[in-house]
């Protein structure tokens, strides 16, 4: 198989979320064109994930470079971009569409930029350090970079301004998939209170052909304010 050209090469997967009844999602069942089975939410995002993993990594470096620039295009264009003095994105692998354009500019505009980093005390959970143009890295047990300071030097997400986190799949009402090892949603709980908490706003990040139809919600899915693209932004909530 050869080289795929760009992110226009990959369809976007129209997926529909059937409620049977019950509560929210659960029991809740993913619906798939083109296919007579039904199979269980759990089995569905698992092979999803899957898909859309591949299909990142088909990407050529020429295409993710042009991705990951008109990607910064259009965070920076962002009123929560603007705003943020203290912005947190993440270090690209497994085919993730790369925010290190963003971050140069931000650090460039005077913003203090993090990277996340596994807890030392919770192993499930996410902290944050700080990140320059000369910044030493050390991987993570996952092979994940992260950056190399103290414990002192660390910051929790409530004071971050502006999170940009990536994610596997995405729906217009700002649903998201991740990895499944569910750092973030640990991380972020607590602005399912908003009204105690009001920061970080959090923004998805993706190729745009991640973006699917529908994708089932789950009780602790953190809201994101919306994601953004190489080719748009997606404001979150009903349509």
């Amino acid at each position: 198989m050869g080289s795929l050209k760009g992110p226009e090469d990959l369809p976007i997967l129209n997926l529909r979320f059937k409620d049977d009844g019950a509560h929210g999602t659960r029991g809740g069942r993913l619906i798939f064109p083109h296919a007579n089975t039904i199979v269980s939410t759990a089995s569905r995002k698992n092979e999803l994930r899957q898909q859309l993993r591949d299909r990142r990594l088909a990407l050529d470096e020429d295409s993710q470079a042009i991705a990951a620039a008109q990607l910064a295009e259009r965070v920076a264009r962002q009123p929560a971009f603007r705003r943020a003095r203290r912005l947190a994105a993440y270090f690209a692998h497994d085919g993730e569409i790369d925010p290190f354009p963003i971050l140069e500019r931000a650090w460039a505009l005077g913003k203090h930029c993090y990277l996340p980093v596994l807890s030392r005390v919770r192993s499930d959970r996410l902290w944050f350090a700080p990140w320059t143009p000369a910044s030493r890295f050390r991987l993570n047990r996952f092979g994940i970079p992260e950056p190399m300071v103290t414990a002192r030097q660390l910051v929790r997400a409530q004071e971050l301004d502006l999170l940009l986190l990536p994610l596997v799949a995405f729906d217009h009402e700002g649903r998201r998939l991740g990895m499944g090892g569910g750092f973030y949603d640990r991380s972020l709980a607590f602005l399912r209170q908003r009204r105690h908490w009001h920061k970080p706003a959090v923004l998805g990040l993706a190729h745009d052909f991640q973006r699917c139809e529908r994708l089932p919600a789950d009780d602790w899915d953190i809201p994101l304010a919306g994601i953004v693209t190489d080719r748009d932004w997606y404001a979150a909530g009903p349509a």
